[in-house]
């Protein structure tokens, strides 16, 4: 698959988009609705012109036309496979991708080829994630042995009879498949080859848990952002923050009501567009929230930072919006609290933001509040009105994080 630089990729979606607009209905429909045909698309600009399409709008359109919405370029006699993501919305893999809808970048990046052996325990079952990861390692030259989930003393002892060096699994099922290793008596690190491991995300301190994982069991860990509808959209680069774009996916974040590019440190939907021909959404919401962290020249999104969220999640305060992901990361961040919630409220036409939190045993109260609001002013750019100082009894442990208390 060609990967266009930055400097040739809008004359790629051109083309790409060309094709789609003449044998696709609703990515000509796209067009029409700006009053813009493909060959105006010159710049980031250009093609922040097109609204954006929502899952929820993909879905309508697969259900007055299935199976697929007009938004299929090829004959149907060009689809490998059709995976089934809740909704249901149908997602075509065509015979002409051979990286697994891009995942062979990750797996390149992370140092896996000839002589590794993956164990690949993502559901091959119906949604994309097994087989497309499968591809991805298979387009390296590494060996796959394809297990899927569960099934975890099996999988234990094909890691260490097939001297496994590398696991994609979820954060979960990989402390399962090591706990079910050690409960047999192996001794790790010692008796195993694993030398990384590709983990899917989950909420709380993920990353304080993966560099747990490396120190204790010797491996490097990696991960990426991906979605049924793209596959691989960005992929973690060794020494490099957030996640890189791909080079075959233009990403955009966008201010979730107004589909409005937003600058870098702005939290909003991650917005993308394929370059792919057969399958060619252009605009389309995945619903997740993130930052650019950097723009390339070109004016598109170079790398996102970690998921904050989805979109409806959020609250709007003072014209930024909040998410429950930028509550948990300040109890991460700050050892003065033990948990927190954020209450938005309003005081005549003012928004107000109040952090409720239980503080820390043995922690001045006058220090921690200095460095929750330094704190919180970073990761949201906005100012706490007000700190409330609570007893754990009156913040219970499953309280929301964001509550919204301005109507």
């Amino acid at each position: 698959m060609h990967a266009p630089t930055s400097s040739d990729r809008f004359e790629a979606l051109r083309a790409a988009q060309q094709f789609a607009y003449d044998k696709a209905p609703a990515i000509r429909a796209v067009y029409e609705a700006a009053q813009m045909t493909p060959q105006d698309l010159r710049s980031a600009g250009d093609l922040a012109r097109l609204a954006v399409t929502s899952k929820d709008m993909l879905l309508d359109k697969q259900r007055e036309s299935p199976p697929f919405g007009g938004f299929l370029a090829v004959e149907e006699t060009a689809i490998r496979r059709v995976f089934v993501s809740p909704g249901p919305i149908y997602e075509p893999q065509l015979f002409d991708d051979g990286t697994g809808h891009g995942f062979s970048h990750t797996f390149r990046h992370a140092g896996i080829g000839p002589g590794d052996r993956v164990l690949n325990t993502w559901s091959y079952h119906l949604v994309p994630a097994g087989l497309l990861l499968d591809e991805g390692i298979a387009a390296t030259g590494a060996t796959l042995i394809p297990c899927g989930p569960g099934g975890a003393e099996q999988q234990a002892k094909l890691i260490v009879e097939l001297g496994i060096t590398c696991i994609c699994a979820s954060t979960a099922f990989f402390v399962t498949l090591v706990e079910t290793l050690e409960r047999m008596g192996y001794h790790l690190p010692s008796q195993w080859k694993v030398r990384s491991a590709m983990l899917g995300g989950e909420l709380g301190d993920w990353m304080g848990k993966r560099r747990a994982l490396e120190h204790k069991y010797a491996i490097q860990t990696f991960s990426a952002y991906g979605t049924g509808d793209f596959g691989l959209i960005a992929y973690e680069e060794l020494g490099k923050p957030g996640y890189t774009v791909q080079p075959d996916r233009l990403v955009q974040i966008c201010e979730p009501q107004t589909g409005v590019p937003l600058g870098v440190g702005e939290p909003g939907q991650i917005v993308v567009t394929t370059l792919d021909r057969g399958w060619p959404l252009v605009r389309f919401g995945t619903g997740d929230v993130a930052q650019a962290l950097a723009h390339s020249p070109d004016g598109l999104v170079d790398r996102i930072g970690p998921l904050q969220g989805r979109v409806g999640q959020g609250v709007k305060v003072r014209e930024i919006f909040i998410y429950p992901r930028n509550v948990e990361e300040l109890v991460i961040q700050a050892p003065s609290v033990q948990r927190a919630q954020l209450v938005i409220g309003k005081q005549q036409h003012r928004e107000t933001a109040c952090l409720r939190a239980v503080l820390a045993p043995d922690t001045n109260r006058d220090s921690a509040e200095a460095d929750l609001n330094e704190r919180f002013k970073q990761l949201t750019r906005l100012k706490l009105d007000a700190i409330e100082w609570l007893s754990p009894e009156e913040l219970a442990a499953d309280a929301p994080l964001l509550v919204d208390n301005k109507h």
